[in-house]
């Protein structure tokens, strides 16, 4: 009886503390995933876009995220019979994978950018979803994300044409982003606070929240813009496998014995267009066409000439160019010392010169030689 009575209690133990368990550790998984993937979305920052490490990082936090999406979903951790008040403090994080998953594979390297901008697109739509099941959204937000289901291909956050209303909304959305992240940089400083403190943690939450939503529109613009770019832009031709498996001289009507390093093949080989054959007959007519290039005489003057350029013109004509461009200052030499001859009637010019001569002998006067050397006197 008393065995009957254990083996019962047992598995009524079992039956009530088995959820409660593998709720744990849910929850400690979810944390785990969510956790490593922001920390190797933060080491992105400090590598290369192209290189082989920045690559592995994006595509296990990519992973990451994926698992924790499918732990969330499996679990109901969000439900649209909900408020944002019945959302626990610790959950409200989770809120915001969606946002990390659009942020990071738009940043993968794909080969169909359109397939990569249409899921990263879809990432974001579900963050904005769950913001707006939840009533989360500001009411500048909330008119954001209507205008953004109303077309989502031609959503911009710039919809005026009027020049300085653009420069407006610019200078707001700015100063707007710059005191979340002030904000939010605030929050983050006073972390030991946040621990006992169960409002300031979800404070710390809702900021972050409204940058990754600020940032979310910024991205869904530049996300319509590339596709359109991409929807204008011409298709590219298929590609040819059996193009791409023939080398250079194969595609040019060359096999590989009989490859030469002239740059004119001999004409009994094909050429280009696949023509072969010399280009004259016996009788001097033309089998093919061809341009001439240059003629004997050309060549016959070229066989005795130096091998430096010579010059183009005489000396006498280089220093005639040089004078009419301006080269060249007249004067000196011997017209230099040649007297001007005085006009003894022009009696203006001779009063100029006295006066002029009187002025320096006057200045001679009181300004003795040596006078203003002052520093040199022993």
């Amino acid at each position: 009886m008393n065995d009957q009575m254990f083996y019962h209690n047992n598995i009524y133990l079992e039956l009530y503390y088995r959820p409660q368990i593998m709720t744990e550790l849910v929850e400690v998984n979810i944390r785990t995933l969510f956790a490593r993937a922001k920390d190797l979305r933060k080491q992105l920052e400090s590598l290369q876009s192209t290189s082989q490490v920045y690559q592995e990082n994006l595509q296990n936090a990519v992973a990451a995220l994926e698992e924790c999406r499918k732990i969330a979903d499996n679990i109901a951790l969000f439900s649209p019979n909900e408020m944002e008040e019945d959302i626990s403090s610790r959950d409200l994080q989770y809120l915001s994978i969606d946002y990390f998953l659009g942020d990071l594979i738009v940043k993968k390297i794909a080969v169909d950018r359109s397939i990569q901008l249409h899921n990263s697109r879809e990432a974001y739509e579900r963050y904005l979803g769950l913001l707006d099941t939840y009533h989360i959204f500001s009411r500048a937000d909330k008119k954001l994300y209507k205008r953004y289901l109303e077309n989502r291909n031609a959503f911009t956050l710039l919809a005026s044409s009027d020049i300085s209303k653009r420069r407006e909304i610019k200078i707001a959305r700015f100063k707007q982003e710059t005191d979340l992240k002030q904000k939010l940089e605030y929050l983050s400083r006073n972390s030991s606070a946040l621990e006992n403190d169960d409002s300031a943690r979800r404070g710390l939450y809702h900021a972050e929240l409204s940058l990754y939503t600020h940032q979310t529109f910024y991205a869904l613009d530049f996300i319509a813009q590339e596709l359109r770019m991409i929807a204008s832009a011409p298709p590219s031709p298929p590609p040819d496998p059996s193009a791409l498996e023939r080398d250079y001289r194969s595609r040019n009507g060359m096999s590989s014995d009989a490859y030469s390093a002239r740059l004119d093949p001999p004409t009994s080989h094909p050429t280009r267009n696949g023509n072969t054959g010399p280009i004259l007959s016996t009788d001097g007519k033309p089998l093919k066409p061809f341009t001439l290039l240059v003629n004997r005489q050309t060549l016959r003057a070229g066989v005795f000439r130096p091998d430096h350029s010579l010059p183009t013109m005489t000396i006498e004509e280089y220093l005639a160019e040089e004078k009419r461009r301006g080269g060249i200052i007249e004067g000196g030499g011997e017209q230099s010392g040649i007297q001007p001859v005085v006009n003894e009637d022009d009696f203006e010019a001779a009063d100029n010169d006295t006066m002029k001569a009187r002025s320096w002998d006057e200045f001679k006067e009181d300004n003795p030689k040596g006078s203003g050397n002052t520093l040199n006197r022993g």
